[in-house]
């Protein structure tokens, strides 16, 4: 049975019981990220624009702001989100139930108040059906409750994709909160080019999913669920997928090839009822890079190092 804490740090997260949040939480992600796309320069795999796990909630981090500096977070303790500038200044707006067109009022106005307008692009990134924020009033569910146990799902989840994240000299990328596709991510790679992706994302540029996609990866993560699967879950995907990689034997034995889907998925459910939920993540997390690298030929040895520990040198 699962102890006390790991309940509290890997709680219940049916998303059929907080879809409507969900998805208005989403939305609401979008429009900060799509600030922060229009504030940073490009950086390779789009790594300019996600946010980032805090100990109260997602972040921008600092963006420019013509010789300021302002940053916004998602406080999932205190249901605010906050603007913040380097020359002391702050804007607050309620996390509460509200229309998404009135969250995007609020936050633009925010920016105009403090002299940061920064018009984006409203309508939603890879959400095949969306809406324009200015103009959605139909997303509006916001439960505290749920919104704060997504948010300790990120940061229990962050924890383990840190630790698997030490164990790989090669190029990685930091673990970072993707707001198109809503889902938390590290990603490693091989150092060789991928052939041309397809492209054909919904409402997202090919030319962004090709330069995304520019060098071979093993990605994995956490999803809160939607669309072809009603569960939260962990998943695995490479990119090109070597041969044989969909029928890899992988760990725990919870975990399996998601035809639809084309990657791995192990659900959330089977980690939080775990004895141990950070070894059967880490298990899953290490055992489908393992059959990329394999089959996709990765040089191993020269990619990979032992996992870091607080206050020790990795010996070299």
């Amino acid at each position: 049975m699962p102890s006390a804490l790991d309940v509290e740090r890997w709680p219940d997260l049916p998303y059929t019981a907080w879809k409507p949040t969900c998805e208005t939480l989403h939305l609401w992600t979008q429009i900060v990220g799509k600030i922060r796309l229009m504030r940073e320069p490009w950086l390779n795999h789009s790594w300019h624009v996600p946010l980032y796990v805090t100990a109260r909630g997602l972040t921008t981090s600092p963006m420019p702001a013509g010789g300021r500096a302002f940053q916004i977070d998602f406080d999932f303790v205190d249901l605010l989100l906050w603007v913040r500038t380097s020359d002391d200044h702050v804007r607050q707006i309620m996390l509460a139930p509200k229309p998404v067109a009135e969250f995007y009022e609020e936050v633009m106005g925010a920016l105009a108040e403090l002299g940061l307008d920064t018009p984006i692009t409203t309508l939603p990134c890879e959400i095949a059906e969306g809406i324009p924020f200015d103009q959605d009033n139909l997303h509006g569910a916001y439960d505290r409750l749920y919104a704060n146990r997504f948010w300790r799902v990120l940061l229990s989840s962050h924890e383990v994709l840190s630790k698997f994240r030490t164990g790989f000299l090669g190029k990685v990328s930091p673990v970072h909160f993707f707001w198109g596709s809503f889902d938390l991510a590290v990603s490693r790679f091989s150092g060789r080019r991928a052939p041309l992706h397809p492209g054909g994302v919904p409402r997202l540029s090919d030319a962004v999913t090709r330069e995304a996609y520019s060098h071979e990866v093993s990605s994995a993560g956490f999803w809160p669920g939607g669309g072809p699967i009603d569960y939260a879950a962990f998943y695995s995907y490479a990119y090109p997928a070597p041969d044989g990689f969909a029928s890899a034997p992988v760990q725990p034995p919870q975990a399996f090839f998601s035809q639809e889907l084309g990657e791995f998925l192990l659900p959330y459910e089977a980690v939080r009822t775990a004895a141990d939920p950070e070894a059967m993540l880490m298990a899953f997390l290490q055992s489908t890079y393992e059959a990329a690298a394999d089959l996709g030929k990765w040089d191993r040895e020269a990619l990979e190092c032992t996992f870091g520990v607080p206050c020790r040198p990795r010996p070299v």
